[in-house]
């Protein structure tokens, strides 16, 4: 499970034909965390750089992969929206761009990245951005944890 980073329109197209352009997949689940912490003398650390890192689960109903997740390092802007009830969660086709510099998904191709008041969308900004195939991650188990009651 070899990252490979994106550098290019290429490489977005690669990705993009190698997992069907997201049709009929699913958003999983993520993980985001941050270079910011409390040490045990409760002192701060922090960053000023862009610090801000998020792992997301893919997966869809073909092989070949069939899972991937995507990590985007440096976020800019990270806005996702849940399924509301009665609603399909299924991604048709989604957006992956470089523009200005930036790589930008999105769940919906028609979203586009100079409109952000489109609050219906889930969409990721960041500097960099890798990706894997993980296809032996299948199915409802979670991969990042799970808070378990005490």
């Amino acid at each position: 499970m070899e990252w490979k980073e994106l550098k290019h329109r290429q490489d977005i197209e690669k990705l993009l034909e190698t997992f069907g352009g997201f049709h009929d997949s699913c958003l999983k689940e993520l993980y985001m965390w941050t270079e910011s912490y409390v040490d045990e003398n409760l002192f701060m650390g922090m960053s000023t750089d862009l610090d801000t890192n998020v792992r997301i689960l893919f997966q869809r109903q073909y092989d070949n992969p069939s899972a991937i997740e995507l990590l985007f390092e440096g976020v800019t802007q990270f806005h996702i929206v849940p399924s509301p009830i009665n609603y399909d969660p299924v991604i048709y086709e989604a957006k992956l761009i470089l523009h200005e510099g930036y790589f930008y998904w999105a769940d919906d191709y028609d979203w586009e990245p100079n409109n952000f008041t489109q609050g219906a969308n889930s969409w990721i900004s960041s500097k960099n951005l890798k990706w894997r195939d993980v296809s032996s991650w299948m199915g409802k188990k979670s991969r990042y944890g799970l808070i378990t009651p005490n």
